[in-house]
């Protein structure tokens, strides 16, 4: 019987190095699949429209750690042209194979750009930005590596955070069984996505993380699909007309 008390540890396939970048490109393809079937990037999307509703500017610069090959950043540029509003997105990552699918996907968004960079190392004063992004990345991280990145994103963000994440639950481990049968084609999606929801979060674990952070505002509301979003407005909102 599978446990879902703690947080799973194990790694995922597609974490692996050597992932020909031929079967990265299926991953990401069955990946962004389920995100649109299952609302993950309008859950994004949503966020970042309330925050820019609250901050309004002519310009954002947004940032997306841990941005695989960019599909959401893809859905928010569209976004920002159809609302008239120039945006930068700039989009972070580890692989370098992610990085280069990304690029390839993302040839007619000038607005995109991405940059190899591990996100347990960032100097936050390497980047400026109004809005950071942290979808589907944080469960691939331990419990103690988690506060190390968020502390570094608070003092990034001149606006806000938003973390969209999976809810650590049995019935949408046992639910995502029946859903990749039908919806998912490669075999590392199937094996990944079982593996990332044991290592998603309860909400009282992403309440025992934002304690560690202060002079932020943060709400963290379950949405469909078991997904958590969690949204951390900076002590910053009165610099954001910068």
């Amino acid at each position: 019987m599978t446990s879902f008390r703690y947080r799973n540890t194990d790694s995922e396939m597609m974490d692996n190095p050597d992932v020909s970048m031929q079967t990265l490109r299926m991953v990401f393809e069955d990946i962004n699949t389920s995100n649109r079937l299952l609302g993950g990037s309008s859950i994004t999307v949503g966020k970042v429209r309330e925050l820019v509703r609250e901050c309004p500017k002519q310009q954002y610069t947004i940032v997306d750690m841990g941005c695989g090959d960019g599909d959401t950043m893809r859905v928010l540029a569209k976004y920002f042209r159809k609302a008239n509003i120039a945006v930068e997105l700039i989009g972070l990552d580890l692989s370098d194979k992610a990085i280069a699918i990304g690029r390839e996907l993302s040839v007619n968004f000038p607005e995109i750009s991405f940059i190899k960079q591990d996100v347990l190392t960032l100097n936050p004063l390497d980047f400026k930005c109004h809005i950071l992004l942290c979808t589907l990345t944080m469960h691939h991280f331990s419990n103690e590596q988690i506060p190390v990145f968020l502390s570094k994103f608070i003092k990034l963000a001149t606006i806000g955070v938003v973390v969209n994440d999976l809810q650590r639950s049995a019935l949408a481990y046992y639910l995502f069984k029946g859903f990749s049968a039908i919806f998912i084609k490669t075999k590392i999606a199937k094996h990944d996505g079982l593996i990332s929801i044991k290592s998603g979060f309860t909400k009282k674990d992403l309440i025992a993380f934002s304690k560690n952070l202060h002079q932020v505002r943060h709400t963290i509301n379950w949405k469909f699909a078991f997904r958590y979003v969690w949204v951390i407005r900076t002590s910053r909102l009165n610099q954001s007309n910068e």
